[in-house]
């Protein structure tokens, strides 16, 4: 057979395969967020960034097939994630650093770290952005929108929150706070054992059971709310008073009262 038409033979096979591939359909979820532009809530997830437009459908935005982690909504239309490329992308770095849409998703940019930095957990406040980066086990700051980074205290974390100027994170030695910026870190004494935390009107998290409970001193004393049916795998806090939490399962839970009463706003197929 003839060079020529043997790789054009492979090259058809390829293309053939790639298109015949299965969806892998949503996977892990990692994060979860509302859009202020239109309302609509978005699963970060280990196979796309995917739009929920139904309580048992969910789009994958562009079609593309790519790990999400660190997913947090910083405006309309405008979200900040990291992760990893997906099997259409074989030539990319494995770690896609800080990347940024502002188009819902459609598109995203690096901002910075490409091929370095895996930052499994985002948390912006005011000018400042944290993160946590799996990669060199430290908790990271930005003044600049994540373009420059400086180093914090070697943590390893699983989420952040910002509020009354201090740093929450979650760590499997449980709750501890900053407040030199992620420096250096201590415990929060008698924290229940949260495995997500989250900063709006109080601070609000869930523990390894999937509790709620809220802190409206710093931390200091804590009162229980609502639980969920198990734990969560991706947690967040919408204005004052609502939270969004995914759970193992992949379903997505939606509470208006701060945690007391939980309804499924997405269930996936398979559950």
């Amino acid at each position: 057979m003839p060079r020529t038409l043997a790789c054009l033979l492979l090259v058809l096979t390829a293309t053939a395969c790639a298109q015949e591939r299965p969806d892998p359909g949503i996977g892990h979820v990692h994060g979860v967020g509302v859009d202020p532009a239109d309302g609509a809530v978005y699963l970060a997830a280990h196979y796309g960034l995917f739009k929920v437009t139904g309580e048992s459908s969910a789009q994958r935005v562009a079609g593309r097939v790519r790990d999400h982690m660190g997913f947090t909504v910083t405006g309309p239309k405008t979200f900040l994630a990291s992760g990893h490329p997906g099997e259409d992308t074989p030539e990319a770095p494995p770690n896609l650093g800080l990347i940024r849409t502002t188009d819902a998703g459609a598109t995203w940019t690096t901002v910075s770290e490409e091929g370095g930095a895996d930052f499994h957990a985002l948390e912006p406040a005011g000018a400042d952005l944290y993160a946590f980066d799996s990669v060199t086990g430290r908790v990271r700051a930005s003044g600049d929108g994540g373009t420059t980074w400086t180093q914090g205290a070697a943590e390893q974390v699983n989420d952040l929150a910002f509020a009354g100027e201090r740093l929450y994170a979650t760590t499997p030695d449980g709750l501890k706070v900053s407040a030199n910026r992620g420096m250096d870190f201590e415990p929060v004494e008698k924290a229940p054992p949260l495995t997500h935390v989250a900063a709006a009107k109080e601070l609000t998290g869930v523990d390894t059971g999937g509790r709620i409970h809220s802190s409206d001193d710093g931390g200091r004393s804590w009162r229980p709310a609502g639980a969920l049916p198990g734990p969560a795998v991706a947690f967040a806090a919408i204005g004052e008073n609502r939270l969004l939490a995914v759970t193992e399962d992949g379903i997505v839970h939606d509470s208006g009262d701060g945690g007391g009463m939980f309804n499924v706003l997405f269930r996936p197929a398979n559950t």
